[in-house]
């Protein structure tokens, strides 16, 4: 049968539904956030270096990773805007998930890199200044939960979101752990309370940061979006006038914030004549579940199909 692929949909043809997230307002989020975090990263290895703390400049050094991932998330946003073309025809949307991928594989390294250099210093710990450790990393708290804030209210929303707002509230109690072996070292001069610091905050990176990985290569190998139930899409395409069965139905991200869908509808012959508004109708029903792009291929029920894994 015809093969049937639309972008849209009309009720009466002047009301137009489009459920894709809008995160224009972000951009402002993603510059304050750059602003802030980025004139702590100075100040903090400045200090680091001042008062030879680890914790502070493996603080400063995943505060500049997040730097580099807002910077990064902020162009991607800015490239979902760039028209499509006859080499992406779907545009460069998918560049949110890319960049998304590729944020959590640099805290990875960053994770490698604190844990090591934690444990050279555990072995040759050096004289560190609690008090002015404490006090820039309390600095840190309030720049870190204010640019969480920024982003709260969206997080659920698209993938890059929750991983600024997910970076930014670890590094607020990440700060929150420096000041705290800031204090105890300025009253015991127990040095090496740095480096297990800096330890435990390797290990909140990673827990942090081990569901935005495996959320963005499940994306990137085009898998299922965690947050889409197969059972529950059928079911609904089901309800389309005169389908009696749904299948080759396949579902993926074009990016961070618009999923897409293919499907074969066995649709009773009497009711072929009226694909067009069934189509519609699906359609409809698919932008409440937020997939934004779908495409349908009719089929007779008294005909077989011709394709591969159509069970």
């Amino acid at each position: 049968m015809g093969h049937d692929h639309s972008h849209s949909h009309s009720h009466g043809g002047h009301h137009h539904h489009d459920h894709a997230p809008k995160l224009d307002h972000l951009n402002t989020a993603f510059i304050v956030g750059i602003i802030l975090n980025s004139a702590f990263v100075i100040i903090e290895t400045i200090a680091g270096f001042m008062t030879h703390s680890l914790s502070l400049l493996t603080d400063a050094g995943h505060n500049l990773s997040d730097v580099a991932s807002l910077a990064l998330a902020l162009l991607a946003f800015k490239l979902t805007k760039v028209s499509a073309n006859s080499k992406y025809t779907y545009g460069y949307k998918r560049s949110t998930i890319i960049v998304s991928f590729f944020n959590a594989m640099i805290l990875f390294v960053a994770v490698g890199f604190i844990v090591y250099e934690a444990i050279m210093r555990f072995l040759n710990p050096e004289t560190v200044s609690g008090g002015t450790m404490a006090w820039v990393a309390f600095i840190g708290i309030g720049i870190n939960a204010f640019t969480a804030w920024l982003f709260v209210k969206d997080k659920d929303t698209d993938l890059n979101v929750k991983g600024a707002y997910l970076h930014m509230a670890v590094d607020a109690i990440v700060s929150l752990g420096v000041v705290i072996s800031g204090v105890i070292i300025y009253f015991t001069k127990l040095y090496w309370i740095d480096s297990v610091v800096s330890i435990i905050i390797a290990a909140v990176i990673l827990r942090g940061t081990w569901s935005l990985l495996k959320d963005s290569l499940r994306l990137e190998m085009d898998g299922v979006p965690a947050e889409m139930d197969l059972d529950k899409i059928k079911a609904e395409l089901m309800k389309g006038k005169g389908v009696v069965d749904v299948h080759h139905m396949h579902v993926w991200a074009l990016s961070t914030t618009e999923n897409a869908l293919t499907a074969h509808l066995v649709i009773k012959p009497e009711n072929m004549t009226d694909f067009d508004s069934i189509k519609h109708d699906l359609r409809h029903r698919l932008q409440h579940m937020e997939i934004n792009h779908s495409t349908f291929e009719p089929e007779f029920a008294d005909e077989k199909c011709g394709q591969p894994e159509c069970a």
